[in-house]
């Protein structure tokens, strides 16, 4: 039987929600996971996959560093973002409305149990997201998330951050694609650490010139995932409480 993955859709939500919620799952999962190794398959493993868009903030994974952050406290609050350290992979990035994040609580236990293809994986679904519009995107070597190549007016372009933590191999946290993001928002901080001065930050709006139906690239998305995944999944709308 192929695995079941739950749709949640929480649409604009601030972070600490996000993660609150991110946290309730992950400990479901697990404690499930926990209960088929004493009683095996006394209960169906569940997995779940959330969409979301933040209000701007910025977080910092646990190899990054704060210096990256280019805003003091004061700016911060001025410009209207907030600022979080968090637990999973990588450095500092930015999550802002027009941007879809996605984040998959998986036990990957039932799928495989291999990180690096893991991320690949999520990476492979959005480059053949990306090509449904014409943007065409690939991976850039030492670098995790989904890049577009360099042309004679621009340097390479990252459009998708990943960053991840597991927990006895339950995924959390995930990638942050650019739609219709606010791209002036990275100016405030040095994306993923990288200083590079031929890479920068796009997104799908920029690349093709207006504004993207972000509902039509969100159902492309939930396609690419369980065709990339193998599994059925059963949309469920959000009950939590924003």
């Amino acid at each position: 039987m192929k695995n079941e993955v739950i749709f949640q859709d929480l649409g604009q939500i601030s972070y600490q929600q996000a993660w609150n919620h991110q946290q309730c799952l992950l400990e479901e999962v697990i404690a499930i996971k926990k209960i088929n190794r004493q009683q095996p398959n006394s209960s169906p493993q569940k997995h779940y996959l959330i969409f979301c868009e933040h209000p701007p903030v910025y977080t910092l994974g646990r190899s990054g560093s704060k210096s990256n952050l280019l805003l003091n406290e004061e700016q911060l609050t001025a410009g209207g973002f907030e600022f979080f350290k968090i637990n999973r992979g990588g450095d500092i990035t930015y999550h802002g409305l027009g941007q879809i994040v996605a984040y998959p609580i998986f036990d990957l236990d039932c799928f495989f149990t291999d990180v690096h293809r893991y991320i690949r994986y999520l990476e492979e679904i959005v480059i053949k997201m990306l090509i449904e519009y014409g943007i065409v995107a690939g991976r850039e070597e030492g670098f995790t998330g989904v890049w577009l190549e360099a042309n004679s007016s621009q340097p390479k372009r990252k459009i998708c951050a990943i960053g991840v933590h597991l927990s006895r191999w339950v995924t959390m946290h995930g990638f942050a694609l650019n739609v219709n993001t606010n791209l002036a928002h990275f100016a405030n901080i040095i994306p993923c650490g990288i200083e590079d001065k031929d890479k920068t930050i796009t997104s799908m709006q920029q690349e093709l010139g207006t504004e993207i139906d972000i509902q039509e690239v969100k159902n492309k998305l939930l396609y690419h995932f369980a065709q990339q995944f193998d599994y059925d999944y059963a949309p469920a709308a959000a009950t939590m409480q924003k």
